[in-house]
């Protein structure tokens, strides 16, 4: 890596409180460190510790109910005094910023290509239309977007979400910033992507000696491309290290409880803590004949595209969970986790083959029957958020299945809310409480309570923990685990994180483009895959490791496959 010089942009005891219901809450408090001259630099910390606040009151981005003290220092001049003009002229000139979600900060009724030109023309004037679409182009090229004359005429929704975040990038890039703050940028993107993703930034830093301030929760991405770390915790910066020092060597309690809960950062052997050779966790009681919770014949998925073409989503997947097993379903987006998943809850068509959830067939099953699958099903979606009634308490939510599905009301009804409530370890109390008042990881438990209100025979989990930071998410899938094994459900977990698959599942499915290549234990599909697009996917997934995450991005960038 550049050796880094000279400090480009410094944090001097900065200070930021939001007014609050008439009250002054403080967000960060008294943080000071530096950004040096070619260095990458990390900012880690969960949720809420200040971390995105921090970069926004350097670029002036800060809502009104905001007040700031301090100093940020740009080599001599103080962002905190400079007056709009001048904090104009720095944004994107200077500083520019790469947004987490690049699919809401790009303007969906504009062109990709009238954004950029835009952006350059803004702050190079002197450039007439034909040479700022011609610098948008090798823009474009420069972040490796295919065919980018063809890009340019396209809508954001018309990308994908990693050709979404390279635009994000060029659009950063377009001024030859000195400092670019990257927040977030890899969050939600499949794992391939996102090795994509970072590689650019890492070949722009090489190539133009851009200063990068990456802010993330992905220690996987610390490791992989920062040379230095700062974590940040409740506001307040706890430690300052270099990359290497701070995995081998963590100094505050609150570092080496946030290396802890990555999953598989404390195992030296490659194979998890749970042992996958194990035989799964038991059902209920049955002979040889029961039929098993699910099973996947031939499913083909198909939807109706543009001019009336079929889009094919799912071409032929064979899949079955026996009782009490976890099946994780694994690959990049728009491979057909997801779809899979919601034909199993119905929600998706069935254009061909079968789905049979306890012998019954959804395909040919009438609405009485659908209704009794359906009570013997639950699901926890990505997103609790969007997947909860904003107007329901937390109680009607989990609730509700009761409800529905067995006709439970009164006392009874509160007093099974109130258990389920305690079951996912929090308060019975908070049954009056609404979805805003709780925390991301809070709302996942309670729709974890809500999955298993039924006693389900399967659960459906997709995504359970891609937003949630690595404390959270550790939290959330023991809890998971330890509900597993209580009650003894079989569960379909979908998602793109190999190491919460690895830390989770007894046997592993590998999806790519709507087929399964490659299926078999936990175990094996991580140590000995046979698949080429499994080794990718084991390739691309990041590791809490700078060591091996240097020797692997060195084998990439010679040119040699990395396994």
């Amino acid at each position: 890596m550049t050796s880094a010089g000279r400090a480009v942009l410094a944090f001097e005891d900065l200070v930021v409180d939001f007014e609050v219901g008439g009250q002054w809450q403080r967000a960060v408090d008294g943080v000071s460190f530096d950004l040096r001259q070619g260095e990458v630099l990390a900012v880690v910390g969960e949720s809420g510790s200040g971390k995105s606040v921090t970069s926004l009151a350097s670029i002036g981005l800060l809502p009104g109910n905001a007040r700031v003290g301090g100093r940020v220092l740009l080599d001599d001049q103080d962002l905190l005094t400079a007056g709009r003009a001048r904090l104009t002229e720095i944004r994107g000139k200077r500083i520019a910023m790469i947004f987490q979600d690049p699919v809401n900060a790009l303007d969906p009724v504009f062109t990709i290509g009238f954004q950029l030109v835009e952006m350059i023309r803004r702050h190079q004037p002197d450039l007439d239309r034909r040479q700022a679409r011609e610098r948008a182009v090798e823009l474009l090229r420069m972040v490796e977007i295919s065919d980018p004359e063809q890009r340019l005429r396209h809508y954001p929704h018309q990308l994908s979400g990693g050709q979404c975040q390279r635009a994000m990038i060029a659009m950063a890039l377009s001024c030859d910033p000195e400092v670019l703050i990257a927040d977030e940028p890899t969050t939600a993107l499949d794992v391939t992507v996102q090795q994509e993703v970072l590689d650019v930034l890492m070949a722009l830093r090489r190539r133009t000696g851009v200063s990068i301030m990456i802010i993330t929760h992905d220690m996987g991405v610390v490791a992989d491309v920062a040379e230095r770390v700062v974590v940040m915790r409740q506001g307040s910066v706890v430690e300052v290290a270099g990359i290497r020092d701070l995995f081998a060597r963590p100094q505050h309690d609150y570092t080496k409880a946030l290396l802890a809960a990555v999953p598989g950062a404390d195992r030296p052997d490659p194979e998890p803590g749970r042992d996958h050779d194990r035989a799964p966790v038991s059902g209920p009681a049955g002979d040889d004949t029961t039929p098993p919770p699910l099973e996947i014949d031939g499913l083909v998925v198909e939807y109706r595209g543009r001019r009336g073409r079929r889009v094919r989503a799912v071409a032929g997947v064979d899949l079955r969970l026996g009782p009490g097993e976890i099946c994780g379903l694994v690959g990049e987006s728009g491979s057909g986790k997801s779809t899979i998943g919601r034909s199993v809850l119905g929600m998706a068509p069935i254009s061909g083959g079968d789905v049979r959830v306890g012998g019954v067939s959804l395909a040919s099953a009438g609405r009485a029957q659908l209704r009794a699958i359906r009570s013997r099903i639950g699901a926890v979606f990505q997103n609790p958020a969007a997947s909860l009634n904003p107007r329901y308490t937390l109680g009607q939510s989990i609730g509700e299945p009761l409800l529905v599905h067995r006709g439970v009301r009164g006392a009874e009804l509160t007093g099974r809310v109130r258990a389920l409530l305690e079951s996912v370890e929090l308060p019975a109390g908070w049954a009056g409480r609404y979805p805003h008042e709780l925390s991301g990881g809070q709302r996942q438990r309670v729709s974890i309570a809500r999955a298993i209100a039924l006693e389900p025979d399967l659960l459906i989990a997709d995504e359970p923990t891609s937003a949630l930071d690595v404390s959270v998410q550790a939290t959330v899938l023991d809890l998971l685990v330890s509900l597993q094994q209580q009650f003894a459900f079989a569960c379909l977990f979908i998602s793109h994180d190999l190491a919460v698959v690895e830390q989770v599942c007894d046997r592993v499915a590998v999806l790519h483009d709507g087929v399964i290549v490659e299926q078999g234990s936990c175990a094996m599909i991580m140590n000995e895959p046979t698949d080429p697009y499994t080794r990718r996917l084991l390739a691309a997934a990041p590791v809490p490791d700078p060591v091996e995450q240097a020797r692997r991005r060195q084998t990439r960038l010679a040119g040699v496959f990395a396994s």
